[in-house]
């Protein structure tokens, strides 16, 4: 039970991580297809995501130690499981109890939701729904024939045509208790209003701004794991066990990316996932671009690059920028304060 336990929470966790990296791109996305965000339908990609990390951990882990594993056998009969179901049958009253019974029951359960999400987030039928659960147990069942790709000397786990048949009979009942959603629910059609200008409410100006601060996190601590790589491959193991450098790498690229960004369009990343940009203002963008940065994104970053004594005043940057999105008109916050500029939809047609 405990190791179950933890290879649940390593699902999550997994699936907590992925979808961290992936929510500035599913922000634009909505923005793009649906017009604006919705918190629900992330939600279920998210569900999504820690299911298919759940498939990966209950399936594949945990690896064993080489010394101490020993091969298992291969059953090609696909009607092997028939026997076992009528064996169980024959027992009354422990049917439901039997392990064959559990075994088939869990392996259709285990790939009901792969076919409930190529239906509802796919937009796909059942047909799709077989190939794709098919595809899946294949991969999963020679994966674990192969001994992990030749990881191991043999395979730690049997590999059985059976369940291929239930886990792709598992994929076809959740595409058919998907058609329970409303079709219009299904897949990522763009609506016909995705492309009209929408109100800027505090709601999507703070969306904005956690789209700017965790792009950068990620960016920034992608960066940093680069950098620490090259630096082994190089062999330079004290620069790496200091870490020092790679920390100034963490801060120093997502300040040059969102510096070329903003000075380029005018909009940081998260103005441009959820459609908001700056314009007008008596400045010059040779001006008031760099002023949307530093009143931005761009002074956070840069004041959390500061040595640990400058954290109080980081807080009150990201404070202070927090109130003035509630207090200001348009929501424009301090970066239309410092650079003179008015906030409106990107969707909008306005003189610059």
């Amino acid at each position: 039970m405990d190791e179950q336990v933890i290879l649940g929470v390593l699902a999550i966790a997994a699936g907590l991580a992925a979808g961290v990296f992936l929510f500035v791109p599913f922000v634009a996305l909505s923005y793009r297809r649906r017009g604006g965000f919705g918190g629900g339908r992330f939600v279920v990609w998210g569900a999504a995501l820690v299911y298919l990390m759940a498939i990966w951990t209950y399936t594949l882990l945990p690896l064993p130690d080489p010394d101490t594993i020993r091969c298992a056998g291969v059953n090609l009969d696909l009607t092997a499981f028939v026997g076992d179901l009528r064996g169980a049958i024959a027992r009354p009253g422990r049917t439901l109890t039997d392990p064959a019974v559990l075994q088939v029951l869990l392996n259709v359960l285990l790939f009901v939701p792969l076919g409930f999400f190529v239906r509802v987030l796919g937009g796909r039928g059942i047909p799709t729904a077989l190939v794709v659960g098919l595809g899946v147990s294949a991969f999963i069942e020679t994966t674990q024939l192969t001994g992990v790709w030749g990881l191991y000397p043999c395979a730690y786990r049997v590999f059985d045509v059976d369940d291929l048949l239930t886990n792709t009979l598992g994929a076809l009942v959740g595409s058919v208790l998907a058609l329970a959603v409303p079709r219009q629910h299904w897949g990522t059609p763009k609506f016909a209003d995705a492309d009209d200008p929408r109100p800027i409410t505090r709601r999507r100006r703070f969306l904005a701004m956690v789209c700017d601060v965790l792009a950068a996190w990620v960016l920034g601590g992608a960066a940093a794991v680069g950098f620490q790589v090259l630096l082994y491959a190089l062999g330079a193991d004290r620069a790496v066990r200091d870490g020092t450098a790679a920390s100034v790498v963490a801060g120093a690229v997502p300040i040059g990316v969102w510096l070329v960004v903003t000075l380029a369009t005018g909009r940081t990343i998260g103005d441009h996932a959820v459609q908001l940009r700056y314009t007008g203002g008596q400045l010059p963008p040779a001006l008031s671009r760099p002023l949307r940065f530093l009143g931005g994104i761009g002074g956070y970053l840069l004041l959390s690059a500061l040595p640990g004594a400058w954290g109080v005043v980081t807080g009150a940057f990201a404070l202070t920028s927090a109130v003035l999105v509630l207090t200001t008109d348009d929501r424009r916050g301090l970066p239309g304060i410092v650079s003179g500029q008015r906030l409106v939809d990107a969707r909008q047609r306005v003189d610059s």
